[in-house]
């Protein structure tokens, strides 16, 4: 998805803002360490046009049953996971209707992101497939496609993650439990 000079230049910028003393909030519940692209003004100028020229044209094929053709807005971040940070992420599902996870950089050993179900799926959840990290490559799924990351065994590595979303999906079925909501008639 990104050149690896891109990969480089926007790791660096996200070191730079980790050094400086503005505030800083969590990515999320699950990691500790990261920050959201949005405070580094990354959303106007890359971040809103990766979603809607690039990735709705996939997301449209790809997931039109997970609102892949009104995704609309997003929640973008980084994460870290080093040895003495965060080194992995639990099984889980994301909230989003559709994710694109790209390791940006680090030099690392591990990591490496395990598939299982999707939230919705019927029976046990014990088979879990491997897919490792490489600097620049995308990867784009369903946010309900649970996932965790394996820890890291050395190194650190950095994610671009965008949980891409549809205001229209969300305002008809709960994006946590999957329930149709009723409409109210006024």
């Amino acid at each position: 998805l990104f050149e690896e000079s891109f990969c480089k230049l926007l790791h660096e910028e996200v070191a730079h803002f980790n050094q400086s003393t503005m505030p800083k909030a969590r990515p999320n519940s699950m990691n500790h360490y990261g920050i959201l692209l949005e405070e580094l003004g990354f959303y106007p100028g890359l971040l809103d046009p990766l979603l809607k020229e690039y990735l709705l044209t996939m997301t449209r094929v790809l997931f039109p049953d997970a609102a892949g053709e009104s995704l609309d807005h997003h929640r973008s971040f980084i994460v870290e996971y080093q040895m003495d940070k965060d080194r992995e992420l639990a099984y889980h599902y994301d909230d989003a209707e559709v994710t694109l996870n790209v390791c940006i950089g680090g030099n690392f050993e591990g990591g490496e992101l395990l598939f299982g179900k999707v939230k919705s799926s019927k029976g046990p959840d014990l088979e879990r497939y491997p897919v490792a990290h490489q600097v620049g490559m995308g990867l784009l799924h369903r946010g309900t496609h649970r996932h965790q990351a394996l820890p890291i065994e050395s190194g650190e590595r950095y994610n671009l993650i965008m949980w891409c979303r549809s205001s229209e999906f969300r305002y008809n079925e709960c994006p946590h439990c999957g329930r149709r909501k009723e409409q109210q008639t006024l």
